[in-house]
């Protein structure tokens, strides 16, 4: 029941608090771990800070904390089998998808062991031959890492990594549904041979343990993946330390696709950007925008086969896509069906559970679509963050990027069609973090992630998403200093 990380040391819940993790295919309960309070959360802070200001870490070098992350992918992909497996436990996820997630990861820790070892400082011209002027990058301090339940393993992973290669100090909040693979992490950390305190683990709720985090005065910064309303409570609590904040609060993503678009290709991959891993992703592209021309064409082909997604356990290598996180995320999505209904979409296919007997105890919703919507309706506009695509229309490019841009998100978007200088405008129009041009999905390590409006602030990977664990120091140095005499009487 040891499942909290702090300063070193597996220990249990000071209250003794546990939590069942449960899985989400049929109601099992996978693993019981501890629950921690405010004063696990506390604990776990100060062993950070003394870490950073006090410890060992501060005399790693650049090469140093390389060699560390580095030796974190080998060892990711020696459990590859065994995390992938965890992950579908957890999430409901198919195998195929947790191995490509481990993938993923290892892939973002050897981004950043090589990215550790670059020098980003630079010298400025001052006007003065006698003037050396250097501008370098330091470390933040203390971090608070908090990771959604959808990607556990790999949006943790966006934080760790960069915020290792800039020589910061750390405590790591999964979410209470999801927590599994994180634990794994921090035990391939620890052997990787992370420094006591420099990495540290709380398992609960956000009340109160993502609460304590964010508004502790030693922590320097909070990063965040999750909801909007969240990302809000987190930012007016950050407001009254003056601390760092960077939020990834989700998105509501158009598909554009145009009457000249590759028929088989687009369809295929709008099925795959709305009901990938049951929906739950924040790029999911969930509000399908087609032409005109194409558009019965289009829609009546993906109906059909999405009626025909197979559910199942995610373990069965005949799944299509899992269940839904949780009977309470479950409801939400019903919610949201209802609505669409009241607000006049015409549903196509699902907006139910299953019929079979074999899914009952899963938390399963078949995937579903809706046709004649809307911009002003909510389903359209709110994250549903689950199964449920919606169709809109359009006659003219003009009209496609407005529709693209009614949104109060801003994450992810793509455009489908072989005019190569419409794409071109089509994507520079759209105001959404990351646009795919006849494609949905794919991120690189190397690459910015983040989204415009109320998509959050700061951006994860790339060069920019280790700049969010950065502080840069200007260093001015008079290597010929004379009196000035300025109040020379």
């Amino acid at each position: 029941m040891s499942t909290l990380f702090i300063d070193g040391r597996w220990v249990s819940a000071s209250a003794g608090a546990t939590r069942d993790v449960i899985n989400p295919y049929d109601q099992s309960v996978v693993r019981t771990v501890s629950e921690a309070d405010v004063a696990d959360t506390e604990a776990a802070v100060l062993a950070a800070r003394k870490a950073f200001d006090d410890g060992v870490w501060r005399t790693w070098t650049a090469r140093h904390r390389s060699r560390l992350l580095r030796r974190v992918a080998e060892l990711l992909q020696r459990d590859r089998a065994e995390i992938a497996r965890t992950e579908t436990l957890d999430t409901g996820k198919t195998l195929v998808e947790g191995g490509i997630d481990v993938d993923d990861v290892t892939s973002v820790f050897e981004y950043y062991a090589t990215l550790a070892e670059s020098d980003p400082g630079r010298l400025v011209d001052a006007g003065n031959p006698a003037v050396r002027s250097r501008v370098v990058y330091e470390p933040v301090g203390v971090c608070a890492l908090i990771a959604p339940w959808n990607y556990p393993l790999l949006q943790m992973a966006w934080k760790v990594a960069p915020a290792l290669a800039a020589g910061n100090t750390m405590v790591l909040k999964p979410s209470e549904t999801t927590p599994l693979t994180t634990i794994k992490l921090v035990e391939l950390l620890e052997e990787a041979g992370v420094p006591a305190g420099v990495v540290n683990l709380v398992l609960g709720a956000g009340d109160p343990v993502g609460s304590a985090l964010v508004a502790s005065p030693l922590v320097d910064l909070v990063s965040f993946t999750g909801g909007l309303a969240t990302g809000r409570a987190i930012m007016a609590s950050a407001a009254g330390t003056v601390k760092k904040v960077a939020l990834e609060l989700g998105g509501k993503n158009p598909n554009i696709v145009f009457a000249d678009a590759d028929f088989e290709a687009a369809i295929d991959y709008a099925l795959i950007a709305v009901f990938f891993h049951a929906g739950q992703v924040c790029s999911a592209g969930t509000r399908l925008v087609v032409e005109d021309a194409l558009h019965d064409r289009f829609v009546a082909e993906l109906t059909e086969r999405a009626a025909r997604i197979r559910l199942g356990n995610g373990l069965d290598p005949d799944t299509e896509s899992g269940p839904l996180v949780s009977e309470e995320h479950r409801a939400k999505v019903e919610s949201y069906v209802r609505l669409g209904i009241e607000e006049g979409a015409r549903l196509l296919t699902g907006g139910r559970r299953p019929d079979d007997p074999k899914l009952a105890r899963g938390f399963f919703y078949l995937p579903t679509v809706f046709d004649d919507c809307r911009a002003d309706m909510r389903v359209v506009q709110e994250e549903t963050f689950g199964p449920i695509l919606t169709v809109e229309r359009f006659s003219e490019v003009e009209e496609a990027v407005r529709i693209g841009n009614d949104t109060t998100y801003g994450l992810a978007a793509a455009v489908w069609t072989t005019e190569a200088r419409k794409a071109e405008y089509v994507a520079r129009s759209l105001r959404h973090g990351t646009v795919w041009i006849n494609d949905f999905g794919p991120y690189l390590p190397q690459a910015e992630w983040g989204g415009y409006k109320r998509s959050g602030i700061g951006r994860e990977l790339g060069h920019a998403g280790l700049g969010e664990y950065q502080e840069a120091k200007h260093i001015y140095e008079n290597t010929a200093p004379e009196p000035q005499r300025w109040f020379a009487r």
